[in-house]
């Protein structure tokens, strides 16, 4: 076996093991104890984060930023994968904000010179913009490390001008039109709810006792179908009043038949995920049970979108709506 085969061979088996002896790696490579322990010295080197440790139960173990063995791309996997990357730049807040600005500088850095040129005109003709935001999010990190780790955590949340202590286990997180959002269990509501991250002040791992949910199999994808088998609904706690439901009770079945501007106009909304359905010829309704106080929402809403939208139910948005208008026509008389 060349030098080069073993070391990268090597590099998996260390990443693998995690702690190991270097007698133990001689023999499963069948060279000597010296061989090995200059290959480790080479991968340390190289960068792989090794720690030895003394004794007579000592040897060699990998830290927690392991090094991943080196992947063959193709040209356009390496471009698409850059500007994956790149599009990123435009949030202030990502949960690995230094980790993504470093990755894409190795990446870039080891290109050839024909294809860095090819990115850097590429740069120019092509990007991702969101709304440009003064929200911060200093929280991304910990409620995404609590959602894959099924954790149960204190937030304190402001929503329409009340600050509330919250035990909530996320779900995950997202971004939509330059915010982020977490769907959480909260355990005060008994539901799953939506909490706008930049109202959320202050995070502490819960220490008052309580039980994790098994939410294993619940993320972003389906927890809509959740909340619709296990709770009224999901409520968007200080945000989109589509999503903020409360109990059953005061809910109301919302129904509007939408032209094929009226499906685009409703398209970039952070509701229309569960409310907009879209029907072969490009037009669509949204359908649903939404809060009844959200009703004054969906009508300022549907009066920017005009003839595109026309209301089958519920009356009461079809009266606040009427309202809205009249408001309008005294503005101006």
């Amino acid at each position: 076996m060349s030098k080069s085969k073993r070391l990268l061979d090597l590099m998996m088996t260390v990443n693998r093991k995690r702690k190991f002896t270097v007698r133990e790696l001689a023999d499963e490579f069948g060279v000597s104890t010296r061989t090995i322990l200059r290959d480790l010295q080479e991968l340390g080197e190289l960068g792989v984060p090794l720690y030895s440790e003394v004794g007579p139960h000592g040897g060699y173990q990998v830290l927690n930023e392991r090094i991943l063995p080196p992947i063959a791309f193709t040209e356009e996997e390496a471009v698409a994968i850059f500007f994956a990357s790149h599009a990123l730049r435009h949030y202030e807040y990502l949960p690995f904000k230094e980790e993504s600005v470093s990755a894409l500088h190795k990446f870039y850095h080891y290109m050839p010179g024909d294809v860095r040129d090819r990115i850097d005109d590429m740069k120019n003709r092509i990007d991702f913009v969101i709304p440009a935001r003064e929200a911060e999010f200093p929280f991304l990190s910990v409620l995404l490390e609590a959602a894959i780790g099924q954790k149960v955590l204190l937030i304190g949340y402001e929503s329409t001008g009340e600050r509330s202590l919250r035990p909530v286990q996320p779900v995950g997180i997202y971004a939509s039109n330059g915010l982020w959002y977490c769907p959480a269990y909260c355990f005060v509501r008994r539901g799953i709810r939506l909490f706008r991250c930049d109202r959320i002040d202050a995070v502490e791992e819960d220490s008052s006792g309580l039980t994790p949910l098994d939410l294993r199999r619940v993320h972003l994808e389906n927890r809509h179908q959740f909340v619709a088998e296990e709770q009224p609904a999901e409520r968007a706690e200080g945000m989109e009043p589509a999503q903020e439901a409360g109990e059953r009770r005061g809910r109301v079945r919302l129904h509007v038949e939408l032209t094929g501007r009226g499906v685009q106009a409703c398209e970039g909304e952070i509701w229309s995920s569960y409310l907009l359905q879209v029907k072969p010829d490009g037009t669509g309704r949204l359908e649903g049970e939404v809060s009844e106080r959200d009703l004054g929402y969906f009508a300022r809403f549907l009066t920017g979108i005009g003839h595109e939208a026309t209301i089958r139910e519920p009356a009461g948005l079809i009266m606040e709506l009427r309202r809205l208008l009249q408001e309008l026509l005294e503005k101006y008389s």
